[in-house]
Formats: C-alpha cells, sequence, structure tokens
C-alpha cells in the first residue's frame, strides 16, 4: 500500500475527482490504479469563503515499487504503516491459570479504564473494574437531576460513574500525543464495533456525541464481561492496601472499598479521573509520589452558532461534510498568561459539571448532530504550581475549590453559574441582564461580575485576549456573547509520577494512568494510556521487559495538554 499526503480538492468534489487526482499526483496510468482508501479526511477553512478539503489515502497501485521509486523525494509519497493492533502477549488465559495470579484491578471506568480494562479482558486476564459511580443509564438520571432540579449526587454526575467525564462532552477523538504503535486506531476501532459511526476511522477531527457515547460504553462493558472480566459499581477505593519491605520498597496488595471489603490484587491500574480529589489525598497521604502540575481556569464563552460559521466558512449555512465550524485560538497576554480556546462545542451546550456540593464548574457538551443554536468553548488561562498556588501536590485542588465556591456564591446558589457578557466584561461593570445570547446553561445563570469568581490576571489577560481573538475571528467578541463560570477541570492539577516500567515510582504493582494520573488530556489520549498500561501489566505478570517503544508512548504521553 502506497499512502499519499496532503491532497487537495476543492468542496463538493466526486468520487471521480478523487480518483483523478490521485492518478495525476502519482503520475501513473488510470488502469494502474487499482484501489484506495481514505485513511484521513479533513478540510482547510483558513481562507475564509474557500474551504478546501484534504485527503490522506492509502493506495493499491500496480508496480508499488516502481512508483515509490520515482517518488523518493516526495515526503507526500510512502509506504502506508501497518495499523493493525497486536496483543504484547497471547498467552493471557494460560499464564494466569499457570501462576494461579490475583486479578488486575482497574480503578475508574472511564475511558483510560475502559480501554485498559477491555485489552486486559482480550488478553484472557480477566481484570476486577472498580467505579465509586453507577451505570451509565443511572448516572445519566443522576446529571440531569443536577440540570433540571439542583440535585447534586457526589457520587453519580457529570464527573463519576461508568463512561467518565467524556461521557458528557462533545465526543472528541482526537489528540496530539505521541502515538507510534498507532494505539489510536486500536481506541477507534473498538468505539466503532461499539456503536460508533465508521466515519471516526477517517475524518480528521471525529466526534461522536454524549448519547451516542452512552450506548457505546454499554456496548463495552458486555464485551469485558464477556471476556470474563467483573464490574463493581457504587465502589469507592477508600485505601490502596501497601506492603513494606525490610528495605522500604513498596507494593500493593489490593484495594479496600468503602463497604469494608478488600480485593486482592499485585497490579493496579489507577485510571480515576481528574476529579477524584478524595482519592487523591488519600494516595498522597499513604506516601504515593505526586507532584502540583501546570493546568488552567478561565470561562465558558457562548456565540450564536452562525456568527462562527460566518467567520470561518463566509457563510452561515455550512456545507454538511465539514459541519458546524469550530475554531483554536491563542493570545499570549502581556501579563505573561497565555489565554486559548479549549474544548470547543460547535452547535452544543454548557453543563454544569460539579462533582462536590456548594460549588459550580462549567463543561461543554454536544450531540453528535451538533445542532444547538449556540456554539460554546472554554477561554482558559493557564496557572502553574508554586508561583499561583504553593503548597505541595494537593495545592491545585484547593486553589480550583476556591475559585468553584466563589462561582457557586456569585451565582446566589442553587447551582447557578455566575454570567457576564462580553461588552459588560470589557467595561469593566456587572451584567444586570443578559441580551440576544442565550445562555445554555442549567439549572440556570445569574448576571453578575466574573471577576468576582477568578483570580486578578486571569481577569486581566482575557480582557486583553478577546480583542485579540476578534482580530482572529470576526464577532468573537460581540457585546452580547456570553461568559459563564467558571472553568477549572481543564486537566488534573496533579501528576502520580510513575516510571519507564508504567510503575508509580515508589509503590510497586501500581500504574497511574490517563488524564486524572496527569498522562493524558481528552477520551483518545486517555484511551491511548490506558492500552499502554494494560500492556504494561501484561508484561510485569508475564515476567516480560517493557520494550523501547512502549517506554517512549508512556514518557511522552506525561506530556499531553
Amino acid at each position: 500500500m502506497i499512502r499519499l499526503t496532503e491532497l487537495r480538492l476543492p468542496l463538493g468534489h466526486d468520487r471521480a475527482a478523487l480518483e483523478q487526482a490521485i492518478v495525476e499526483r502519482l503520475d501513473i496510468a488510470p488502469d494502474a490504479l487499482e484501489g484506495f482508501e481514505i485513511f484521513r479526511r479533513g478540510h482547510d477553512a483558513r481562507r475564509r469563503g474557500r474551504v478546501v478539503m484534504v485527503y490522506t489515502i492509502d493506495c493499491r497501485v500496480r508496480d508499488a515499487d516502481v512508483v515509490l521509486a520515482a517518488h523518493a523525494q516526495d515526503r507526500n509519497v510512502v509506504v502506508a504503516p501497518d495499523t493493525r493492533y497486536r496483543m504484547c502477549i497471547d498467552d493471557g488465559a494460560r499464564l494466569a491459570t499457570r501462576l494461579g495470579y490475583s486479578r488486575p484491578v482497574v480503578v475508574g471506568a472511564g475511558p483510560c479504564g475502559l480501554m485498559a480494562a477491555l485489552v486486559l479482558a482480550q488478553m484472557g486476564l480477566r481484570p476486577i473494574i472498580v467505579e465509586r459511580g453507577k451505570v451509565v443509564r443511572e448516572r445519566t438520571v443522576d446529571t440531569f437531576a443536577l440540570w433540571r432540579k439542583s440535585v447534586l449526587n457526589p457520587e453519580s454526575n457529570v464527573q463519576f460513574g461508568e463512561g467518565g467525564a467524556g461521557t458528557f462532552s462533545d465526543g472528541k477523538l482526537y489528540s496530539q500525543v505521541s502515538d507510534p504503535r498507532h494505539y489510536g486506531r486500536k481506541v477507534l476501532e473498538e468505539f466503532v464495533r461499539a456503536g460508533a459511526p465508521e466515519e471516526i476511522l477517517y475524518i480528521s477531527h471525529p466526534h461522536v456525541g454524549t448519547f451516542r457515547l452512552v450506548s457505546m460504553v454499554e456496548h463495552i462493558r458486555a464485551q469485558i464481561e464477556a471476556l470474563g472480566g467483573e464490574y463493581r459499581f457504587d465502589a469507592h477505593v477508600d485505601e490502596l492496601l501497601i506492603d513494606v519491605a525490610a528495605d522500604g520498597a513498596r507494593h500493593v496488595t489490593g484495594v479496600r472499598l468503602g463497604d469494608g471489603q478488600v480485593i486482592a490484587a499485585t497490579h493496579v491500574i489507577l485510571a480515576i479521573g481528574h476529579s477524584a480529589r478524595d482519592t487523591f489525598a488519600r494516595l498522597h497521604a499513604s506516601g504515593v509520589e505526586m507532584v502540583a502540575k501546570p493546568f488552567s481556569i478561565g470561562v465558558r464563552i457562548e456565540h450564536p452558532q452562525s456568527v462562527i460559521d460566518v467567520a470561518r466558512y463566509g457563510t452561515r449555512t455550512p456545507d454538511p461534510v465539514v459541519g458546524a465550524a469550530d475554531y483554536r485560538l491563542v493570545h499570549h497576554a502581556s501579563n505573561g498568561r497565555a489565554v486559548y480556546s479549549f474544548c470547543m462545542c460547535p452547535g452544543g451546550t454548557v453543563v454544569a459539571a460539579t462533582s462536590e456540593e456548594g460549588q459550580v464548574v462549567t463543561n461543554g457538551m454536544s450531540q453528535y448532530s451538533r445542532a444547538e443554536r449556540n456554539a460554546n468553548a472554554g477561554i482558559v488561562v493557564g496557572v502553574t504550581p508554586d508561583v499561583d498556588y504553593p503548597g505541595g501536590p494537593l495545592a491545585g485542588i484547593a486553589f480550583q475549590r476556591h475559585w468553584e465556591r466563589q462561582a457557586f456564591l456569585a451565582g446566589g446558589g442553587r447551582y447557578f453559574a455566575p454570567a457576564q457578557t462580553v461588552g459588560d466584561f470589557l467595561a469593566g461593570r456587572a451584567s444586570t441582564s443578559l441580551g440576544d445570547v442565550v445562555p445554555s446553561y442549567r439549572p440556570g445563570v445569574t448576571p453578575t461580575d466574573l471577576a468576582a469568581c477568578l483570580p486578578d490576571f486571569v481577569v486581566a489577560a482575557l480582557r486583553e485576549a478577546l480583542p485579540a481573538f476578534e482580530r482572529k475571528l470576526e464577532g468573537f467578541a460581540m457585546a452580547d456573547a456570553v461568559m459563564t463560570g467558571v472553568e477549572t477541570r481543564t486537566s488534573s492539577p496533579l501528576r502520580i509520577l510513575r516510571g519507564v516500567d508504567g510503575q508509580s515510582v515508589n509503590t510497586g504493582g501500581l500504574y497511574p494512568a490517563g488524564e486524572g494520573a496527569g498522562y493524558a488530556g481528552g477520551i483518545l489520549s486517555a484511551g491511548i494510556d490506558g492500552i499502554r498500561m494494560a500492556e504494561a501489566v501484561a508484561l510485569s505478570l508475564a515476567g516480560r521487559p517493557v520494550d523501547g517503544l512502549v517506554r517512549k508512548g508512556m514518557v511522552q504521553a506525561s506530556e499531553a495538554r
């Protein structure tokens, strides 16, 4: 197979035009093209009103070696890589029987935990999945109770429960982490088997939306259980059991649940998500090594989706192939802070995402159709340990909680969120009413001054960034655009340190994983990290070394978001 990249065609072309473009780029006779598949399809909208489709194509051609030799200097014509997933061990069931080992435990059933458990199950290692929240359908009922009735269940909400925080999001399935073994392809293929549309395998910025994710999560659970895996829901891990040897070496022996039950385990994958603050505190108290890390805080901003479509595409009616327009914006403020758009949701809604009583947190969500009236995105400012929140590994959590509490108070209680128009925010005055842009956040918003629930340096950076973003995207600083606070859960405020073998640097058998441990940033990268940790566990059980490519992936994953 030959891979052809950066193949550009006008919007609205047909398949014949694509085939002709392939033949012309490779300079071959039409009958020499034996077949082709679209590996990636994206679009370039940098020139307003002139959207161009951009393809990566895998081709089968006659005399492929000759064609490759003729294009040896063209970096856009190469041998197509083999993206098939191969298990790192093929004797998991026999290994389990021979060793009589304790089953691996996966703590957390978000994207990372699900993929870790699925791969372990596919290897025959029969994992036990421990999830503090409920099954996804029951969790959905609890989540809607907050949105519709201002009733919060601290153990079952946007953050906690089967599927993790990604279930109530845009369902974005792309990432910028290093992926030398194509684990991302494995994640996407498993999602398609679970009911995601096949197009996620080839569009450049795939998403599935909340409702599809719910049924996909259920399907993955069924697969894991059919392969011998076991779920424990409403099962809060209260203690990590650790044996300390005479020489001081520490190793996991199991977990104790909230009801007192002990699950013996020598291998525990910790995929708890970035909001498991009580678990972080317990791990820190037990001596698991962790450090504070940077993250970002800010607000959600909403515009009419039509404003974004016109600014990006030059039309209010986007082509169905490219869909509702999105954006990515960055500004480096004069106070030294980076301001950037985060988790942009075309045609979506702003949602209540708190997991603790008396606090307000926002996030963005959209369905597969992306057909809601507003576009929304986090507009956030980077914060750093020591400078902004001194005090050790848990200081970032205290920092988040403070501003979430301020947002709850500014919203007037009942989990209403504070909101302000962009015009009022830039003028430095509190909003007493809102304009034409109707905020989508539920249970509701309270017009106020967002400066009361954000650090001064964040307010200053945002006030500088909004006009700068207007220069890049016309209409962005429109007076009636609505800002809703606060966005604090952009990424984990800490990192649980692990070595090249995937294990905690000071607690053997503990495998910190995913977004909560500081090694991922989103659904796809979390799933990729789950596969890495599943392989690390399997190799450890088999007494085999973690090879270089897996080590490379583990190290580079730590740089995600």
